[in-house]
């Protein structure tokens, strides 16, 4: 009898394992480089998912070297597989254009959005001594802007763009050097593309009296990206806002996800946005407006947690 009863006990506590085992949705998350800011948004939307969920969502962070290979990866994965990338390469991958030229995929098509996290946003960050307070004051000034990514790509088609080409110096180091060398006033400023607060142009701010140069509204409409404004007071001593350009980036996944499960994420991550944004000032610009800037259709699951919150969602994406 006391061997039965110890029986039904394992039993009984196996079955109550299985259900929680059961219950635990697990999800990889794949990223970008561990030394980015968008590693960093993963680590914190991992753990709220996990707070959240009461730690029924357990997000996985792999590291990326970009976005290209993560949407790439779509060919490959299986399950619940989470990627971030600006919508305009689900676009190119999906027609097979620009680097997915020649190298489309049915699965590419089963791409499908979740939520839109914080977009990458250009920062043109100045010394305030140097005078420089439009584009045009760049003539003639030292300007570092790094070397391989979007931020060091996009600012030096701005300078093109705009009428600088061989009137600005460029100094030929890393964007890691960027803090030192202001300060050091061995340049006159340094382009960075990150979510605002950017963490390299806080440190810069509260080392070295910087500006933030504004663009007009037919400078954003050349670059043709998304116009955003970096509000007043965001980094110490630019007391107006900044009129500058981003590059949205969401959060997709593939129709291999379940509706219950892309459900569950899309309405953990925007419940616990709020408490994330009071810790990491850049998630506080993200709203549901930003579903305008998302290309593809969106997840099920997720469209059904939009219609229920009352967030309006662009016809295209249904």
């Amino acid at each position: 009898m006391k061997i039965g009863l110890l029986g039904g006990a394992v039993l009984a506590a196996a079955l109550i394992t299985s259900n929680f085992a059961s219950a635990e949705t697990r999800v990889t998350y794949k990223s970008a480089k561990s030394t980015s800011s968008y590693y960093q948004m993963a680590v914190q939307i991992a753990e709220a998912m996990k707070k959240g969920s009461n730690g029924d969502i357990i997000l996985t962070v792999e590291e990326s070297q970009g976005s290209v290979q993560n949407v790439k990866e779509v060919a490959a994965r299986t399950g619940n597989y989470v990627f971030t990338t600006p919508p305009v390469l689900v676009k190119l991958a999906q027609k097979g254009k620009a680097m997915f030229e020649g190298k489309t995929n049915p699965k590419y098509d089963e791409i499908r959005a979740l939520f839109p996290i914080p977009s990458l946003t250009m920062h043109f960050v100045m010394r305030a001594d140097s005078d420089v307070k439009t584009f045009e004051d760049l003539a003639g000034k030292k300007l570092l802007i790094g070397k391989g990514s979007f931020g060091a790509k996009e600012g030096a088609k701005y300078i093109k763009l705009f009428g600088l080409e061989g009137k600005v110096n460029i100094a030929n180091v890393e964007l890691g050097s960027s803090v030192a060398a202001l300060k050091n006033k061995q340049i006159d400023g340094f382009v960075t593309a990150g979510s605002y607060p950017a963490p390299n142009v806080i440190e810069a701010a509260a080392t070295t009296p910087i500006t933030l140069i504004s663009l007009t509204d037919e400078q954003v409409k050349q670059t043709k990206r998304t116009k955003l404004m970096i509000p007043a007071g965001t980094y110490q001593g630019v007391d107006a806002a900044t009129e500058t350009t981003s590059l949205p980036v969401v959060a997709y996944t593939t129709t291999q996800m379940d509706d219950a499960t892309a459900y569950a994420l899309t309405k953990t991550y925007w419940s616990q946005k709020a408490e994330m944004g009071a810790n990491h000032p850049w998630w506080n610009a993200v709203s549901g407006a930003m579903l305008a800037n998302v290309y593809g259709k969106l997840h099920p699951g997720a469209l059904k947690y939009y219609d229920e919150a009352g967030i309006e969602v662009p016809a295209a994406l249904r």
